[in-house]
């Protein structure tokens, strides 16, 4: 008996249905978004935000309102009454404001630095792969031109035809002032036994 129970165990572990069965995560299927106890931002976008502050930390209208602040901070807390000073002559406050300014610009700085590196670095490799296209491309064109020049130095031209046979022609007249003889057959005075003389 107690071999048949094992059986029917057996089997109903084997024949499991897909309710009873344990679900695992399906990998034709994106993953469920898990919930995070940090704060998600847009890389992109912060990059971008960074570069702006960057770009407006270093013109001169930023160096112009940070001079009117300091000055007007240091004045009021020199010039205004007593009791609405809030920051007394050393000045303890704007040390740490212009050191918390300057401890957040610099990282925004670095960021908007990085990300003009990656930009020049990307167009520094196009440039280099578009001037290695360049000179393939001149190379060959190199090579092309060079197997003309060597074709047509082989292939007799026209002025070169005329050239020859103007130096055959003097050559002919030439032979036939020393030697007498008539070259060209259609200088010869016979005429054909066969026509009439009176045909001209």
């Amino acid at each position: 008996m107690a071999p048949e129970r094992e059986t029917t165990r057996e089997r109903t572990a084997s024949g499991a249905t897909a309710a009873t069965r344990p679900r695992t995560p399906r990998l034709d299927q994106p993953r469920p978004p898990r919930h995070r106890f940090l704060p998600e931002w847009d890389p992109e976008a912060f990059g971008r935000l960074s570069e702006k502050i960057a770009r407006f930390l270093g013109t001169g209208r930023f160096i112009v309102w940070m001079t009117v602040v300091i000055i007007v901070w240091v004045v009021w807390n020199i010039a205004a009454p007593q009791h609405l000073r809030f920051d007394t002559y050393p000045f303890i406050f704007l040390t740490l404001v212009l050191s918390l300014q300057a401890s957040y610009a610099a990282p925004l700085i670095l960021l908007a630095q990085n990300r003009q590196d990656d930009r020049d670095r990307v167009n520094l490799e196009q440039d280099r792969k578009q001037n290695e296209r360049s000179i393939a491309d001149t190379e060959y064109l190199t090579r092309e031109i060079a197997a003309l020049r060597l074709g047509l130095g082989e292939v007799a031209t026209r002025d070169w035809m005329r050239s020859e046979m103007q130096d055959l022609v003097k050559e002919l007249e030439h032979r036939r002032r020393h030697d007498g003889h008539v070259v060209f057959p259609a200088e010869r005075p016979e005429r054909s036994p066969g026509r009439d003389t009176d045909d001209r």
